[in-house]
């Protein structure tokens, strides 16, 4: 049988994934992605391909959050292992970005692929 994950589910780790955003701390991201996890970014074109790389590439964007900023989302589908949400970014200096998250999450809730695309307000 095919992995449902559920709407509580998706809220815990997206509250995961905002947590680490916040913090940047190896950790909390750690804690979201499973080892060999894929995560791709457009129009930035970043593939990240590994856990490791992926708190690298995190952390090289803490610079982003300087001022603050905040993160609004809402669910707009849960399909059998992966979920979309659609999301809004504001950053004190970066400004405003729309997002859509498509998730796959594993058997243990780790994310194995995250595909995210930005288009700034």
């Amino acid at each position: 049988m095919a992995k449902v994950i559920t709407e509580q589910q998706v809220e815990h780790w997206v509250d995961g994934y905002v947590k680490a955003w916040t913090t940047g701390d190896p950790e909390d991201i750690k804690a979201l992605f499973a080892e060999d996890a894929e995560s791709y970014e457009w129009p930035y074109e970043t593939a990240w391909i590994g856990r490791q790389e992926i708190i690298d590439g995190w952390r090289a964007r803490a610079p982003w959050q300087e001022g603050g900023w905040t993160f609004d989302w809402s669910l707009l589908v849960v399909n059998g292992d992966t979920f979309a949400i659609k999301g809004t970014g504001v950053y004190a200096k970066l400004g405003t970005f729309d997002n859509l998250w498509v998730v796959t999450l594993g058997d243990e809730g780790e994310c194995t692929v995250f595909r995210m695309w930005n288009n700034e307000v």
